[in-house]
């Protein structure tokens, strides 16, 4: 009896269904290529239109990175050579953002965080906005920039007067908080400038009418928004790094 059930069981196996290795190897290769579609999807919606306005605005963007290199140079080298004008301008600074600064006082009352959104939101809206906007005149974000970069540089020395690119530590703060400050006020500032003389293009194309009635380019404007969605980040981590770094 047992002999007869033999062949029933060997039907029974044949029947079970057997995986097609070509076709789970074709179902994983169609996976991976619409993951990639995917990605590639939103590269095309998020980075191609950002690194367009970044090339589109490179002459304002690369002008004010200059400026604000030049400016920090020669504060600090007035600062570190003990020039009297710097090293007092830079104790006046540091004492009224002492008493009057929200976030130097979120600092020293321990709330470091805190202390970092209030800066971060002070770049921005105080800084970096009304240097985009005075970016429609020109010529008035280059002084702005000159100013703030030669602030930038009279604060590498501390409060003995003494350089803080002495010290391997205090250095490397000092020029991390430095450097990514100044670069998303770069964009922002070059994304005024550009954003102006796209408005002043559109107004010698127009016959020189009145300036003011026109409207500002549309994918000029565009293209600053874009701008800012890289800069606003880069503001943040910059006064994460400079509050919470050390």
């Amino acid at each position: 009896m047992a002999l007869e059930t033999v062949p029933d069981t060997v039907s029974t196996v044949s029947t079970v269904s057997t995986v097609d290795p070509v076709s789970t190897v074709s179902d994983t290769v169609s996976k991976c290529d619409m993951r990639h579609r995917s990605s590639r999807r939103h590269e095309d919606i998020f980075l191609q239109p950002m690194l367009g306005a970044l090339k589109r605005a490179r002459f304002g963007i690369l002008s004010m990175a200059i400026t604000y290199m030049f400016s920090v140079l020669v504060g600090m080298t007035m600062a570190i050579n003990g020039n009297r004008y710097a090293v007092a301008y830079r104790d006046r600074i540091v004492r009224n953002a002492t008493t009057s600064d929200r976030a130097m006082r979120a600092m020293f009352s321990g709330q470091m965080l805190r202390a970092a959104i209030l800066d971060f939101g002070g770049n921005l809206f105080l800084g970096a906005v009304p240097t985009t906007v005075a970016g429609l005149g020109i010529i008035p974000p280059y002084p702005m920039a000159g100013y703030r970069g030669w602030v930038g540089g009279i604060v590498s020395i501390d409060g003995d007067h003494r350089s803080r690119l002495n010290n391997a530590k205090e250095r490397g703060y000092y020029l991390g908080v430095l450097i990514l400050q100044l670069i998303p006020f770069s964009l922002t500032g070059g994304a005024g400038v550009y954003l102006g003389l796209a408005w002043y293009g559109k107004w010698r194309e127009s016959g020189f009418v009145r300036r003011w009635s026109l409207p500002l380019p549309r994918s000029a404007l565009v293209d600053a928004l874009w701008i800012y969605a890289l800069a606003v980040p880069l503001f943040l981590i910059a006064s994460l790094f400079e509050f919470l770094a050390r």
